[in-house]
């Protein structure tokens, strides 16, 4: 993978922001402002390093289902941060074999072509308009009739497509439900711009979308039902909003207690909770020790690693994570998280391209390799103030429509949803 430096397009923030990307820059606490979207600079790969990535994220999401299986049959509430009577609540969306959507690996992707899985975002990824709109647009406008990794857009046009016919929905409407966020709380419009996008998807698939604030979500008290914003009933909702907070809340406690006349079908469902914490990644080297793609890691201390990160169970943005490194030095990241617990992973060196860290996104829809999103930061941490740089395989020419729908037909037999132990 190498880096390019690259000319703006004319007007590029006002292009972005008409496909959606409502914040191109990022504002500093100091007033300073930065690129968020960074056209400046462009990632060329090869195919063969696009298989070689497509391979190491499905492998990846394999481990990842096995191992919430394993946690949903052996953890406990307390182990993981959870209220009490979480845990069985997750284990009835495994057992039912609840349909996901959607995920994002984070992955340090080596000069030498090793590939480490960092953590991976099963429940609320975002960056889904920067992914499958902008950066593909920009390699239509900047590299005509080059290729890019990317189908995540058809990919999930057809996954709702699928998830439809195949009566995993109740009926062809779907409630789209955000954090709108407020005060420091907020995200500058990300998971409403990110929701928003979804419901074009699901538009586009032939269902029919609302969305609105989770928090003006109602319960109906006498049918025992959620009910949206004018009262009707909630029957399949996506929520952009974490399992273990809404685990934790009033509404998560009717969930708990089976309150539900008819429960919502949830996407992503209950079981990704365990694809959220960092409790998977310990759990996923005491499953597979050794696996070329996982860094060791381990519940509550860093038992014999030198150089390690610590991270909160339910930490995002890379707050409150701690990296140990080698010769004593530390680095802390402010945050709220960590009275949940910590796990301790292995410190990796991130591969840096003209003095910019990296880090792969790696997105599945439906256990499969679906495109990637590259993001830079200036320091050991991929923070709030990271940048997302497009990119383009520079041996392959951009796909047909009769080659996108051969490889949207060409399924694997990755595994969807996770299983019980016997």
């Amino acid at each position: 993978m190498w880096r390019h430096a690259s000319r703006p397009r004319e007007g590029w923030q006002q292009t972005v922001t008409q496909q959606g990307l409502v914040f191109p820059t990022t504002t500093r606490p100091d007033g300073s402002v930065v690129d968020y979207w960074h056209e400046s600079a462009w990632y060329e790969l090869t195919m063969a390093e696009v298989e070689h990535l497509e391979a190491a994220t499905e492998e990846l999401w394999a481990l990842c289902v096995d191992a919430a299986g394993w946690m949903a049959a052996h953890l406990t509430d307390e182990r993981l941060g959870l209220p009490p009577g979480s845990l069985a609540y997750v284990r009835e969306s495994v057992r039912r074999g609840d349909p996901a959507l959607h995920a994002r690996f984070d992955l340090a992707y080596g000069g030498d072509g090793s590939v480490k899985m960092l953590e991976v975002n099963g429940d609320t990824p975002t960056g889904l308009v920067e992914t499958g709109v902008v950066q593909w647009r920009w390699v239509e406008d900047v590299l005509p009739g080059s290729d890019q990794w990317n189908s995540l857009h058809d990919r999930l046009v057809a996954r709702w497509r699928a998830l439809s016919w195949s009566g995993a929905l109740d009926g062809p409407e779907v409630h789209f439900l955000y954090d709108l966020g407020e005060g420091p709380s907020y995200d500058d419009g990300e998971l409403e711009m990110t929701v928003h996008y979804l419901v074009d998807t699901a538009v586009q698939a032939g269902l029919r979308a609302m969305a609105h604030p989770i928090a003006e979500l109602g319960w109906d008290a006498e049918a025992r039902r959620f009910v949206d914003v004018h009262g009707r009933p909630v029957r399949n909702a996506y929520k952009l909003y974490p399992w273990e907070d809404m685990l934790g809340e009033e509404f998560g406690r009717l969930l708990r207690e089976g309150a539900e006349a008819q429960p919502v079908r949830w996407l992503e469902p209950a079981w990704k909770v365990l694809l959220s914490t960092k409790a998977l990644l310990p759990v996923l080297w005491e499953r597979n020790p050794g696996h070329p793609l996982l860094l060791p890691a381990y519940f509550d201390a860093p038992g014999d690693l030198t150089a390690w990160v610590a991270k909160p169970l339910h930490g995002r943005e890379g707050d409150n994570v701690r990296i140990h490194l080698a010769d004593g030095s530390e680095t802390r990241m402010p945050g709220a998280y960590g009275q949940e617990g910590f796990v301790y992973q292995e410190y990796v060196e991130l591969p840096v391209h003209d003095g910019n860290h990296v880090v792969l996104g790696s997105w599945v829809v439906d256990g499969e390799a679906a495109g990637m999103i590259v993001r830079e930061s200036d320091g050991l941490v991929t923070d709030y103030y990271s940048r997302v740089v497009p990119h383009a395989i520079s041996d392959a020419v951009s796909p047909d429509a009769a080659q996108v729908q051969s490889w949207l037909a060409d399924r694997g037999p990755a595994p969807r949803v996770p299983v019980l132990p016997d």
